[in-house]
């Protein structure tokens, strides 16, 4: 079998004409770097798994994106970051919600997977055992941009109240199928814009913004976490493939609709280990990019691309 990577940078209001040329070239040059990074285990015969921590380690290491170094301030002034990580070939999975001091969120979830009895690990808990397991650290600052201060400033100055329903700086993830035929899914993100009272949202939650299962597909989430928290999104897409039988074209349409009528935004990318590989959103864009065995590699960002 060949290989598929697909990765996102997250959904929302990105259009076409309003989106700064130098917002449109950094956006496409992480993804660019992302998903070279992934590829480059895959092509070796690699795992998925190896394949999607190392594109999002990519991602969270650049500012354009909200996970890891560029995540978003929460009403406090301070950046919590969750990630998750899902191995398709037994459904072993980790996670961890409102870290502080990992360089790479998503690597602490793959520790909490691989070395922990847990699934879920937070805040405080989480920090101690980055620190206790030789992960990678780094202060607030390093974390820290000027622009997701200037956002911070401007939503708390809302009358209305402060809540980035409008989804602007997003999450990220991947989702992969290797040359074995296992599949893989990661996510990544610094959450809400002046997120409070330890708001987590789906990214982290197994089953809701992150699944992967070898009987049916990988699949990372983004956009208004708390809708895709409702529906268990991402659980609920692998489970129509594997119960139902249904296409993955039918059922990302599907589910897409559903999220819209409960007043949720945002998109996913999905990936079967049969390399049917497909992205799905209800906003005017989505930061996304896909690369496979026998396809070059495809960079998006507006609704009318790819």
């Amino acid at each position: 079998m060949g290989w598929t990577l697909m990765i996102h940078g997250g959904a929302g209001s990105m259009r076409r004409g309003q989106l700064a040329e130098a917002d449109d070239a950094a956006g496409r040059a992480g993804l660019s770097a992302a998903l070279e990074a992934g590829a480059a285990i895959l092509r070796d015969g690699g795992s998925a798994l190896d394949a999607v921590e190392a594109a999002v380690k990519v991602l969270e290491d650049d500012p354009a994106f909200n996970a890891g170094r560029g995540s978003v301030f929460t009403w406090d002034g301070r950046i919590e970051c969750d990630a998750a990580i899902m191995d398709g070939r037994d459904r072993n999975a980790g996670a961890v919600a409102g870290v502080t001091a990992t360089r790479h969120p998503v690597s602490l979830a793959r520790e909490v997977m691989a070395n922990s009895a847990h699934v879920l690990l937070s805040a405080a808990g989480a920090d101690a055992f980055s620190k206790e397991h030789g992960l990678e650290q780094a202060d607030q600052a390093w974390f820290a941009i000027p622009e997701r201060r200037r956002q911070l400033d401007e939503m708390k100055a809302r009358p209305e109240g402060a809540f980035d329903s409008g989804m602007k700086y997003g999450t990220v993830g991947a989702v992969a199928v290797d040359e074995a035929g296992h599949v893989a899914a990661a996510t990544s993100t610094g959450g809400l814009t002046a997120k409070r009272w330890g708001r987590i949202g789906d990214s982290p939650l197994i089953g809701a913004g992150t699944y992967a299962d070898d009987r049916a597909a990988a699949i990372s989430c983004t956009g208004s976490g708390e809708h895709f928290i409702r529906l268990g999104l991402a659980h609920e897409l692998c489970a129509r493939l594997r119960l139902c039988g249904d296409e993955l074209s039918i059922v990302e349409q599907d589910l897409i609709a559903e999220l819209g009528r409960i007043g949720g935004k945002g998109g996913f990318i999905a990936v079967t280990p049969e390399g049917d590989a497909r992205w799905a959103f209800n906003t005017p864009g989505m930061y996304r990019g896909r690369v496979s065995h026998d396809l070059e590699a495809q960079i998006a960002i507006f609704g009318d691309e790819g």
